[in-house]
C-alpha cells in the first residue's frame, strides 16, 4: 500500500467519505516498476501543480532554490532537477506540496 499525503489545494484529489475523515491521504496499491510520474498520472495530479515532493520523509525534488541550504534529508543529489522517474514501492509514503504551499516547506 502506498500513502500519498496531499497538502494545500492538492487536497481536492483526496477521496471523500467517512472512512477517510478529514485527512487528505490517498491509499492505493502500487504497481510493479511504477515511477512517481506514472503514479501521479494515475491519480490525476499534474506535475505543474506541484512545488515540493517528499518520499519517506526525505526530499525528492523541489522548485525551491534554497533547498540545498535547508539541510533536509534527501533522496536526490540535485533536488532542483525535478526528476520524477523514481520507482515507487508498496510501503512508500509520499508528501505532495502544491505551488500554493511553497513557503511552508522552507
Amino acid at each position: 500500500m502506498i500513502e500519498i499525503h496531499l497538502y494545500g489545494r492538492l487536497r481536492k484529489y483526496a477521496p471523500q467519505g467517512e472512512e477517510y475523515g478529514s485527512k487528505s491521504i490517498i491509499r492505493l496499491e502500487g504497481q510493479e516498476n511504477e515511477t512517481l510520474e506514472m503514479l501521479l498520472k494515475r491519480i490525476g495530479i499534474k506535475s505543474d501543480d506541484l512545488f515540493t515532493i517528499f518520499v519517506n520523509s526525505k526530499l525528492l525534488t523541489t522548485h525551491n532554490s534554497m533547498a540545498r541550504w535547508l539541510e533536509y534529508q534527501q533522496v536526490c543529489e540535485n533536488c532542483n532537477a525535478w526528476n520524477l522517474d523514481v520507482v515507487i514501492n508498496d510501503g512508500d509514503r509520499i508528501g505532495l506540496f502544491g505551488i500554493d504551499m511553497a513557503a511552508l516547506v522552507i
